[in-house]
């Protein structure tokens, strides 16, 4: 029998919850993959002109990784008052502070205008979006993998990973139309703000369905739990969540970091860095490589939910394990396919990554948030996620660009992410699988990896 907190909700209140958490991670994602976007195409013109196009284009990315050095923090700010305060709070504040910076890019003066302060503002800015970047993507998964059907929790939360290609499917929609409709002078000098800007009407749209959702109810359970623990005057006082994830599941957070290395890598190689090299060494237009991430994009939101149901049949590692692997071996037939210059196979190269890279990306939800438990979840989720991303995320881009700088071709690029292919495969081979787990257990000895404790939840579900 089902538990009380992980029986079926309504369908009518779940699919609020999916879609208040689906249309938070797409404004945020918009955001973070907008400035990608125009790190790739127009951010080394106009604040850092006094740079060769190339170098310009590393400097550009420097402040789009500079976005995930903040994210961390933000994981550990966010997912501490997560695990105190509840998972709905934090997503509002969250959808704030990434609503708010990516407006205000849109009002930025540039190099022109200001000098040397326009980067340093646009640093300033892109570290607030990575900042509430780190807590938003915990609290999002969480929120629907804690209200969701326990036999069916692949899939339905792999609903907020679909904001991701969302994301960048609305954020490359934008770029392309307007350099589409406008001439390169006019993009460069006020067109570039245009996404930017409607990221304020974004927010608001946002705020207005995410407030409208409940509070987590196996976190009510557990918060519950615990105070009604400390009423009763137990002895063992309950910790900061983050000291109860590095005492309990510092290897699941291990775990959790090198799974996300091959998924991290491959994404902003396909999707920001494919955006430099298919238009400096491919010879592709800026609109052909805009319109292949576009069309891929559309692609990679249809299979992620498909690769989520599938989790739920035969467990999280098979399919992690396929997605990663698959991105492995696609690398050197993904350049070669890019190398022809011709838009179908550039479609067939980037396309064929974001499906593969799907497999990774669609359990990931499920699989973090069962490996951690209640009162420490958003923590350990968040930190897992993050951390990995300083690593993985924030140098994909720039050691792409530079290894493309320093050979002009794919070779070691290609084996810069095979690389990471093999570490996710180390990682998630030694995983443990978390299909059957409960994710009522409030207890850190209930989360523990021993095989006792997972097939006591197993009997639960």
């Amino acid at each position: 029998m089902s538990s009380p907190a992980t029986a079926p909700p309504a369908p009518s209140n779940l699919k609020r919850i999916v879609a208040a958490s689906l249309i938070g991670t797409t404004i945020e994602w918009y955001d973070f993959f907008l400035y990608g976007s125009a790190a790739a195409l127009v951010f080394n013109e106009l604040f850092f002109p006094e740079s060769d196009p190339l170098v310009g284009t590393l400097l550009s990315f420097l402040t789009y990784a500079v976005g995930f050095a903040a994210r961390p923090l933000g994981a550990l700010v966010f997912g501490h008052y997560g695990d105190r305060l509840g998972r709905k709070k934090l997503l509002v504040l969250s959808l704030l502070l990434m609503g708010g910076a990516t407006f205000a890019i849109g009002l930025l003066p540039t190099h022109a205008t200001i000098g040397t302060a326009a980067p340093v503002l646009l640093t300033v800015l892109r570290l607030v979006q990575g900042f509430a970047l780190g807590g938003e993507w915990g609290g999002a998964v969480l929120l629907v993998s804690e209200h969701g059907d326990a036999r069916r929790r692949g899939f339905w939360a792999s609903w907020p990973q679909t904001g991701a290609p969302a994301g960048q499917l609305l954020a490359t929609g934008v770029l392309s139309l307007l350099t589409a409709v406008l001439s390169d002078d006019a993009f460069s000098a006020w067109g570039w703000r245009i996404p930017f800007l409607l990221s304020g009407v974004l927010v608001i749209v946002g705020l207005w369905i995410r407030l409208s959702v409940d509070e987590s109810p196996v976190f009510r359970q557990a918060l519950a739990h615990a105070e009604a623990r400390k009423a009763s005057g137990a002895a063992d006082a309950e910790k900061l969540p983050l000291v109860s994830v590095l005492r309990h599941h510092w290897r699941d957070v291990l775990v959790a970091m090198g799974a996300r290395m091959a998924e991290n890598i491959s994404y902003y190689v396909i999707t920001a860095f494919i955006l430099v090299y298919a238009t400096t060494a491919a010879d592709v237009s800026k609109q052909t490589a805009l319109n292949a991430v576009l069309i891929a994009s559309a692609v990679h939101f249809a299979v992620i939910p498909l690769w989520g149901a599938l989790s739920d049949r035969v467990g999280r590692r098979p399919v992690y394990l396929l997605g990663a692997a698959g991105v492995g071996l696609w690398m050197f037939p993904f350049f070669a396919l890019v190398d022809t210059g011709d838009f179908g196979s550039l479609l067939l190269a980037v396309t064929v990554g974001l499906v593969l890279h799907g497999a990774m990306y669609a359990p990931q939800a499920a699989f973090f948030s069962e490996m951690f438990a209640t009162r420490m979840r958003y923590s350990g989720a968040s930190i897992g996620a993050q951390f990995a991303s300083v690593a993985a995320g924030a140098p994909a881009p720039l050691i792409a660009t530079a290894l493309l700088s320093n050979t002009g071709g794919s070779t070691w690029i290609a084996l810069y992410v095979i690389a990471a292919a093999l570490l996710t495969v180390v990682a998630v081979g030694v995983a443990k699988e978390t299909r059957e787990r409960d994710l009522a257990d409030v207890e850190p000895d209930a989360s523990a990896s021993s095989e006792d404790a997972r097939a006591a939840d197993a009997h639960t579900v």
